[in-house]
């Protein structure tokens, strides 16, 4: 069985909007045969992706840290809920069980594990689809970066084969399924 990593929000003062969508990717991932990999909460974001697989009859692996289950933020329905200390050790794990990534809306957290994941991509460690779910349009401005980050030379334009945006929903299974690894440019930055 395949696994996506989903990376997102714990918050739970979002437009309900959020949540719905979340559910719906959980509910496609289930549909879909795939696991659910993600931060093992229940709140937010988190929560509904989980709630939305589990109700579709899909497998959901949480991965957590301590200080977090001793929050009572676990979502304890997962059929396998991991406890780490670290938050770097939840975010190896993550990485390891998942043939592919999807980034939803989300603040700090959702950003750096969003981030992490494709400098692991650049550098050619990582060969797995990283997707951006750029839902009414929440990832624009980060999108806008990355093209201003090619354009005044901090990366090569190879680093836009790295990811794909899909801007709605029905979008995301395609381009993880269509999802060629293309070639880096590890080499290019070693003959500068």
């Amino acid at each position: 069985m395949k696994s996506l990593c989903v990376y997102c929000a714990s918050s739970d003062r979002l437009d309900p909007k959020y949540y719905a969508a979340a559910e719906q990717v959980g509910a496609e991932i289930a549909q879909r045969g795939w696991a659910l990999v993600y931060g093992g909460g229940k709140t937010g974001l988190m929560g509904a992706v989980a709630r939305g697989t589990k109700g579709a009859g899909g497998r959901v692996v949480g991965v957590i840290p301590e200080f977090m289950k001793e929050r009572e933020l676990a979502f304890d329905e997962a059929d396998e809920l991991i406890s780490v200390i670290t938050m770097r050790e939840r975010k190896m794990l993550m990485e390891t069980r998942a043939d592919a990534f999807l980034a939803l809306p989300g603040g700090w957290g959702t950003l750096e594990e969003l981030l992490e994941i494709l400098t692991l991509a650049h550098l050619e460690v990582l060969h797995k689809p990283v997707i951006i779910f750029n839902q009414d349009g929440y990832y624009d401005d980060l999108v806008r970066l990355f093209e201003r980050i090619v354009e005044e030379r901090f990366m090569h334009d190879s680093v836009r084969s790295k990811y794909a945006v899909a801007n709605a929903i029905d979008e995301i299974f395609p381009l993880i399924t269509g999802w060629q690894q293309q070639p880096g440019d590890a080499k290019w930055y070693q003959t500068k």
